[in-house]
């Protein structure tokens, strides 16, 4: 296959931004033409989704700075159905609050080809660059309804968080280069693996690690660099807030994978330490804020980054030969895969409400079992596969970053995070109680769901049960993604 053949999916979603904003410039845009170019967008993401499934079964090469393997494939299908599901559900929230959809659903695919970019880099500055784009455009998604207060200030706030991270790890990546030479990843990683190497050089790596870490860890909402989020998400426009806690925490995630994995592979004494304490950090300061939401959408946002901490776990306790087949780094992608469609369906929940009643205040939640009957069962599923119950691809993805997490002998990191687990199920079962046993009187008018959000919360309830109750085709991608760097990866 060509070169430009191997970038097919970023290509597809190229034309695709160009040919939406070339609409919107050539027409006047209205209610209906807005609904156009959601569709447009949405079947361009699915004709990339089915490009990188293609890409699954290539052999591992090299274009433009970018790996083009089956862990870069994975991600990308990842990305691309959670953006084509708030696509699908989102389409028509987004459509009636605003007359600038051609420029929305512009950027929309502009950011999904970041994400898709980012999945696969392999150079220092390419990486950084894509952090840019995929940061700038969620900035304005995040700010996209400019006459509300909430959604300005959600914006700024990202802005200024981010332009901060951005600009330390852009620090941190200099120190790198300055070190090694080089911006490649696998001459990066070449370098450190010297024999010759000396100790003072390994120490002053730690610095530029952290460095280059604020960067990351801002992107995948970890702690400490979580503080925009809860704003962030609560602020934005709810399709924007789903995608911002899924497809654009997976990634982060690939990316940092990616980097300390590949790149900083000898160096794993130093970094792994340093993750452990942010997983911990991360799921614990997520969890007890959490607990104290009224606020549904601001819960969910703290839950996410409790989440964070949890497939932190993953990159803890890689392993190059694990016997168990738990080599934490399938159990990254299991998480980020299953985490997808149980947080899209949860978020989607939200949206559905929020349409209703105008609030995601827990009292909007009151009694919804007799309001709509499917959507608070299929809420109740979803909060249960965040939660990790058996039988929900929750479960599994968090089974797979704990049994790795126990075959490193990491038994307090994973002590830490079943108490975790245990206070997250607390305010997980605060909303079901609330949907369930709350007042008939008080529970207000029936709900009429639009056609897209109930296909999209159909595909989420059947793909969170598929995971959890027959997951061999998917445990099949994440061995085969994983592998394809694990087994070229000294430790």
């Amino acid at each position: 296959m060509n070169a430009l053949g191997l970038l097919l999916p970023e290509l597809i979603l190229l034309v695709g931004a160009l040919l939406v904003f070339l609409l919107d410039v050539a027409y006047d845009t209205d209610r209906e033409s807005g609904a156009s170019y959601g569709l447009v967008s949405g079947l361009f993401l699915v004709v990339a989704f089915l490009a990188a499934f293609f890409q699954m079964s290539l052999e591992p090469q090299q274009a433009f700075m970018m790996d083009i393997d089956a862990f870069a494939a994975f991600i990308k299908m990842t990305v691309f159905a959670g953006m084509a599901l708030v696509a699908l559900a989102g389409g028509r929230y987004m459509n009636r609050r605003t007359y600038n959809q051609g420029e929305f659903w512009t950027f929309f695919l502009i950011v999904s080809l970041a994400m898709s970019i980012l999945a696969g880099a392999n150079n220092l500055v390419l990486i950084y660059i894509t952090i840019e784009l995929l940061s700038i455009t969620s900035y304005m998604l995040a700010a996209f309804f400019r006459d509300e207060l909430r959604s300005a200030e959600a914006g700024m706030k990202y802005f200024l968080y981010g332009s901060v991270a951005s600009a330390v790890m852009l620090y941190g990546l200099s120190f790198i280069y300055g070190a090694v030479g080089s911006l490649d990843l696998r001459e990066v990683a070449g370098f450190f693996v010297q024999p010759d190497l000396t100790e003072e050089l390994r120490v002053a790596m730690i610095p530029a690690t952290l460095l280059a870490l604020a960067g990351f860890a801002f992107k995948a909402s970890l702690a400490p660099f979580y503080q925009w989020a809860p704003d962030t998400y609560e602020g934005s426009p709810t399709p924007v807030t789903t995608y911002l806690s899924t497809a654009s925490k997976a990634a982060a995630f690939a990316v940092m994978a990616r980097f300390f994995v590949v790149g900083l592979s000898a160096l794993d004494v130093e970094w792994v330490p340093i993750l452990a304490g942010l997983s911990i950090l991360t799921m614990t300061m997520g969890n007890l804020a959490a607990l104290r939401q009224n606020n549904v959408k601001r819960l969910l946002a703290y839950s996410s980054v409790a989440h964070a901490g949890y497939i932190l776990m993953g990159l803890v306790a890689v392993a190059a030969n694990a016997a168990s087949g738990m080599d934490g780094l399938n159990g990254v992608l299991l998480y980020l895969f299953a985490y997808l469609f149980t947080n899209v369906g949860a978020f989607v929940s939200l949206m559905a409400v929020e349409e209703t009643t105008g609030s995601v205040e827990m009292e909007a939640f009151q009694g919804l079992i007799h309001r709509a009957p499917w959507l608070a069962g299929m809420f109740t599923l979803f909060l249960l596969s965040l939660a990790g119950i058996p039988a929900t691809g929750g479960f599994l993805g968090k089974f797979f970053v704990f049994g790795a997490a126990v075959q490193h002998q990491y038994y307090w990191l994973v002590a830490i995070a079943l108490v975790n687990a245990g206070i997250a199920a607390f305010y997980y079962l605060r909303i079901i109680r609330t949907m369930y046993f709350g007042s008939q009187e008080d529970a207000g008018s029936r709900l009429e769901l639009p056609l897209g959000m109930q296909a999209t919360l159909l595909i989420c309830t059947l793909a969170t049960l598929w995971i959890g109750l027959y997951p061999p085709q998917v445990l099949d991608w994440v061995n085969t993604a994983s592998q394809q760097i694990l087994t070229a990866v000294l430790f």
